[in-house]
């Protein structure tokens, strides 16, 4: 399925508010309600939505401080691979983990509440992870720009 301008202004409007009422909706982007809804029901079904969440405010959260580990494996076998894998996936203070091309095999995104709870979370969890041979972390000082708004 192609995406229309009109289809990208929809995605554009939802990436950035995401309650937004359809008339809202179907207001900003030219269309009635019902032919809004249904390009709504469409891009949903055809995959381009994939789901609606909250954003919170890690701060309120109490978790304010942003870890990123560069980790090496000691290995590329995919055994060793899909063990870290399936073990870093179970750790909840982790919020993403991206394969690497580069010197760093993964790189994790870890929140904690501050220094000492990070400690925490790298004795009880990441030091355990299958396969690692070597590990560092960068702690983040501020966050300039985040958005998880894609560029359509």
């Amino acid at each position: 399925m192609k995406l229309d301008d009109i289809d990208r202004a929809t995605l554009r409007v939802l990436q950035r508010k995401g309650r937004i009422s359809n008339a809202e909706l179907a207001d900003l982007v030219n269309l009635s309600a019902s032919a809004c809804h249904r390009r709504v029901q469409r891009l949903e079904k055809e995959g381009f939505i994939k789901e609606y969440v909250a954003l919170l405010s890690p701060r309120k959260i109490g978790v304010p401080t942003t870890v990123f580990v560069e980790i090496t494996l000691s290995a590329q076998a995919d055994e060793v691979l899909d063990n870290f894998e399936k073990a870093v996936a179970r750790i909840p203070d982790v919020l993403e983990c991206h394969l690497m091309a580069g010197t760093a095999d993964y790189i994790l995104k870890v929140v904690a509440e501050d220094t000492d709870d990070f400690a925490r979370i790298h004795r009880r969890y990441l030091t355990r992870l299958p396969g690692v041979a070597q590990m560092q972390s960068s702690f983040a000082l501020r966050t300039v720009f985040k958005t998880t708004a894609l560029p359509i």
